[in-house]
């Protein structure tokens, strides 16, 4: 009988499933608060969440509950650049040190924001006594970017640029059009899609309250176990900066930009990649000519910090099922695929992994079944 469905009874089905399957999740002790959102052809096909946002209060998850989304935020960052180059206020091959003349200092004049997008730079790397501290001030982390010695001619070599990525990016806006990511990104990408206070960088204090609460399965241990292994992970995330739970309760890091992460919830990532794609309620972010730029390869090769094959589109990643997007550690992701007009988002606020990932698994769920669909 299965052949006979529609592609209602199937979408039906598949959010009966995607219900399920995250209150199992919840009710197995799994996960405390999950999301999961979906739009297909610009409109929305899964907008589910279950569990609580804080496990201390049993405050629930609710679809508009913020989640801080780690690198899930890269997303958000590259879509504000491609958002001011479709305006003309940005060209991907823009030489940094013509804006910010600071940046070409150690040999890094030649470097482009295409080197940015890309983790092609050649400066993923941090000073191994950066802290929180330093997190929180945005000219001192601009000013430690700026002075640093790249490690290798640029485009040379694929490197995870895990928070280099946010200020490089983020300061380049700033000198170009005098505002900062956060700004932009609340007032040019989320207004008008009507997802304001969903799609952040900086959290205002007075907002965060209501944000989830943040907490450890495994993602510390781990990162921990992958410092040991990974001869590169301290040079980009030292000790003291790892990106786990402890960014995420530190109030002035939360309430400042760091674009490198972000905090969101899964329908409004869902929306925004969406509104990439397409028209989503009669807001399209960019062109179908650049949409097609941005999500193609642009670089492939055995990435410097975890060692294995990467592909990388300009600012976001490119999966081998033909999506592009951004994932966090421990969980969260935001990805868009453009041959069958798909979104998909899932956050979560229980931070692990090697757990076989759950929210990757609700994301092949909702691709295979529109992939099916589309046969």
């Amino acid at each position: 009988m299965a052949g006979w469905l529609t592609v209602t009874d199937r979408l039906d089905n598949l959010r009966a499933e995607i219900h399920a399957t995250i209150d199992d999740l919840v009710c197995t002790g799994r996960e405390a608060g999950v999301q999961v959102a979906a739009y297909l052809h610009g409109e929305p096909i899964v907008d589910a969440h279950a569990g609580v946002a804080d496990t201390t209060t049993g405050r629930p998850m609710t679809a508009a509950t913020g989640v801080y989304g780690v690198s899930t935020g890269k997303g958000l960052t590259a879509t504000v650049v491609h958002v001011l180059a479709e305006r003309g206020h940005l060209d991907y091959d823009l030489r940094i040190a013509d804006v910010w003349p600071e940046f070409g200092r150690h040999g890094k004049d030649h470097i482009t924001l295409r080197h940015a997008l890309t983790h092609t730079a050649g400066i993923p790397a941090l000073p191994a006594d950066v802290t929180l501290d330093d997190f929180a001030d945005w000219d001192r982390m601009c000013g430690i970017v700026a002075d640093a010695r790249p490690l290798w001619t640029p485009g040379h070599q694929l490197a995870y640029h895990a928070w280099t990525f946010g200020w490089i990016v983020g300061e380049v806006i700033r000198r170009v059009t005098g505002r900062r990511v956060g700004d932009i990104l609340t007032e040019d990408v989320a207004a008008p899609l009507g997802v304001a206070g969903e799609l952040l960088c900086g959290v205002h204090p007075t907002a965060q309250p209501g944000l989830a609460r943040m907490e450890d399965g495994n993602l510390s241990a781990m990162l921990e176990a992958f410092a040991g292994q990974l001869p590169h992970l301290d040079q980009v995330a030292p000790p003291g900066v790892r990106p786990d739970t402890t960014l995420a309760t530190r109030p002035d890091v939360l309430a400042v930009d760091v674009p490198a992460v972000g905090t969101l919830t899964a329908r409004a990532a869902a929306r925004m990649y969406a509104a990439l794609l397409g028209p989503v309620d009669g807001v399209r972010l960019i062109s179908p000519h650049r949409l097609r730029a941005v999500s193609r390869p642009a670089v492939h090769g055995t990435e410097w910090v975890f060692g294995r094959e990467t592909t990388w589109g300009l600012g976001y990643a490119i999966d081998d099922d033909g999506s592009f997007g951004a994932a966090g550690s421990g969980g969260s992701l935001a990805f868009a695929y453009p041959r069958w007009g798909l979104t998909v988002a899932a956050t979560r606020n229980r931070l692990a992994v090697g757990d076989g990932d759950p929210l990757q698994h609700l994301r092949a769920c909702i691709r295979d079944t529109v992939a099916a669909n589309a046969r």
